[in-house]
């Protein structure tokens, strides 16, 4: 099967060929290191990790290049509102971000170049654009002029005359034409700067990152990645200097990953609607954050609410129950079922290669992570199913049940960062986490458990059932089965549910 990429610079998917036969560039934009990371910077550091997850599981080797934005507009107003040093406020929310892309599982990127470190690759960079007419020096700033770039605008479809008429532009009478944007500013009175031939100043944004992939991965490369809110202007003019200077293509593939959104707006720090990473750590694990993100096509806008991310966290939670299940060698629930594990096992025996087709058709249409999770979790109730029928005695459906929990394992770790921890680990620190919001004693709980398994070991059944019924009510769920009594979760509290042991 051929993997196929939607470039957001052609508008169509196509069979993705790298450069290098067996070996894949990708740069992603990372975040200007101003404030605490949001979901918004969580999708799209997932979505590339997940790209960069699939690639290297279909026998690539994958050098993924993500950079940190430690000198900007941004960090010097935040550094003077707060009376501090630039750079300490760049370390501390770099020091940050990277705490909470390893809280949310992510791979180390092979290299994380900071733009304070490449300040002479840009103005190496900068110094050919002037000298090829593509850009010019005025009173120590140094702009890039659109008029020498005639596809300027081909990402994303925006023609020069409606640049102009845009309202994403500084306005510098001293520009050749209003589109013109900056590649090196001048020193300005407590701003940080570097001495250039141009004279003291500082690196304009966009040429930060053409100078940070040149440097990393070579020109051309194979992936460009970002968030669609960078289509224009920073990846638009990162192709014009790029192209510009070297007279070649800069990417081949442009991917976009779509937006959080809350209310039908763009999550974003500047309309105060965004939670931080760290503080939805702290009500949900990062895989239940992982499936929430990834249960859309990386493309398509993520409607935000803490009701779709507990959506989420039980699907997990259902998931890990029939993963733990298997784990605890728990068979034989449906009655009569042993007697047809055989014919169940021999279907199942196949099913597996099936399964892992089908998620491999999932990613390789443009990494489709929907349907892939959608895949794994059909898988699960396979696995469910087929546990009901197998027994000890007929061990093959087992086999089989075990033979999907390690391919569940497989595809939901190495590709998706899900579904890959210890079962029952998961569901413990999960129902300790939903104790803690909804203000349960967990020491409480499991002396509410052990009074109940007493009361129906000794056949107390309306005991039994009283005391399920009150774990019930403070959202406590079990499920019995033969042996065995499991606390998989922390629902809703349902007061009416029926609770009868007997």
């Amino acid at each position: 099967m051929t993997i196929r990429i939607y470039s957001t610079l052609t508008r169509t998917k196509a069979d993705f060929r790298p450069l290098v036969e067996g070996k894949v560039g990708i740069y992603v934009c990372g975040p200007t290191v101003y404030d605490s990371a949001h979901l918004g910077h969580a999708r799209s550091a997932i979505t590339f990790d997940v790209v960069r997850r699939y690639l290297t599981y279909r026998g690539f080797e994958v050098r993924l290049v993500r950079n940190l934005t430690d000198v900007d507009d941004k960090i010097i107003q935040r550094a003077h509102k707060e009376g501090s040093e630039w750079r300490k406020i760049a370390e501390r929310y770099a020091a940050e971000y990277s705490r909470d892309m390893g809280d949310l599982g992510l791979l180390p990127p092979t290299v994380e170049p900071r733009a304070t470190d490449h300040v002479a690759d840009m103005q190496a960079l900068i110094a050919v654009l002037i000298e090829r007419g593509a850009a010019y020096a005025v009173n120590g700033d140094v702009f890039f002029a659109v008029a020498a770039f005639p596809a300027y605008g081909r990402l994303s479809g925006q023609e020069v005359s409606q640049v102009r008429a845009g309202s994403r532009i500084d306005v510098d009478e001293r520009k050749r034409a209003p589109e013109d944007f900056a590649l090196w500013k001048s020193a300005k009175p407590g701003e940080p700067s570097w001495p250039s031939p141009w004279g003291n100043g500082r690196p304009g944004w966009h040429i930060e990152c053409s100078a940070m992939a040149a440097r990393h991965l070579g020109v051309p490369f194979d992936i460009h990645g970002g968030g669609s809110d960078l289509v224009f202007p920073h990846h638009e003019n990162e192709i014009a200097q790029s192209e510009a200077a070297t007279g070649s293509t800069f990417a081949r593939i442009w991917m976009h990953n779509g937006m959080i959104r809350v209310d039908q707006e763009k999550m974003s720090k500047s309309l105060g609607n965004f939670s931080t990473i760290h503080e939805l750590l702290g009500v949900h694990d990062a895989e239940t954050i992982r499936a929430f993100l990834l249960g859309q096509h990386y493309r398509s806008p993520v409607d935000f609410s803490m009701m779709a991310l507990e959506e989420s966290r039980r699907a997990l939670a259902r998931a890990y129950s029939t993963l733990a299940r298997v784990d605890r060698g728990d068979w034989g629930r449906r009655p009569g079922g042993a007697g047809r594990a055989g014919a169940d096992a021999t279907a199942a025996s196949s099913d597996w290669l099936e399964v892992e087709r089908t998620f491999q058709a999932a990613m390789d249409d443009d990494f489709n992570t929907a349907r892939a999770i959608g895949v794994l979790f059909e898988a699960v109730r396979s696995i469910n199913r087929l546990a009901d029928v197998s027994s000890e005695a007929d061990s093959g459906g087992c086999v089989r049940a075990r033979e999907g929990r390690e391919l569940v394992a497989k595809l939901g770790g190495q590709v998706l960062g899900v579904l890959q921890g210890d079962a029952q680990a998961w569901l413990e620190r999960d129902r300790d986490r939903r104790s803690a919001q909804m203000g349960l004693d967990v020491t409480w709980v499991e002396e509410q458990l052990l009074a109940r398994a007493q009361a129906r070991s000794e056949r107390r059944w309306a005991d039994a059932d009283a005391i399920r019924s009150t774990l019930a009510r403070r959202g406590v769920v079990l499920e019995d089965r033969p042996g065995a009594t499991t606390v998989w979760g922390i629902a809703d509290a349902e007061p009416d549910a029926p609770t009868k042991d007997a």
